[in-house]
């Protein structure tokens, strides 16, 4: 890199970090007002605890899919089933937890999806969890995400 290009680079640099300060400090949201529906979504916006089982979900899941490659890396292949169950939750429990979180209108049918794929994954992890706590711990946070997405399934 020549001289030249490093000072504008570097130049560059400290317009967009102080440019990004003075932005965060015009956005205040302390300061600024706020009217009566944006006050009903600031203490437990809807849908907030199908959201928050779903992402559960998916951290439980990230962490059993990890047992179980490691397993795999080990020469054992019998946490397969457990492993497929859990690659399609995550998926599944991501999207659920985004549409939750904006109040799509397309949230019951995704909760239905849900539900089914919860039940499957629990189903798979039950299988390995006198075992392995991961897989419990999985299997306990899909059968509580299941539960929420019963409620507002259509």
């Amino acid at each position: 890199m020549e001289r030249r290009d490093f000072f504008k680079a570097a130049g560059a640099a400290v317009l967009v970090a102080a440019s990004t300060k003075a932005l965060a400090e015009d956005m205040d949201m302390s300061k600024m007002p706020m009217d009566h529906e944006h006050m009903m979504h600031m203490g437990n916006p809807p849908n907030s605890k199908l959201q928050e089982t779903a992402l559960n979900c998916v951290k439980a899941g990230q962490v059993c899919i990890n047992h179980c490659l490691d397993s795999y890396a080990m020469g054992d292949l019998s946490m397969s089933g457990c492993a497929r169950t859990v690659d399609q939750m995550l998926a599944v429990c991501s999207t659920l937890a985004k549409l939750a979180s904006v109040g799509s209108p397309h949230l019951a049918r995704m909760a239905k999806v849900a539900y089914g794929m919860c039940k499957d994954c629990e189903k798979e992890c039950r299988k390995h969890a006198d075992q392995h706590a991961e897989c419990k711990a999985c299997a306990d946070a899909c059968a509580a995400c299941a539960d929420e997405c019963e409620k507002i399934a259509a």
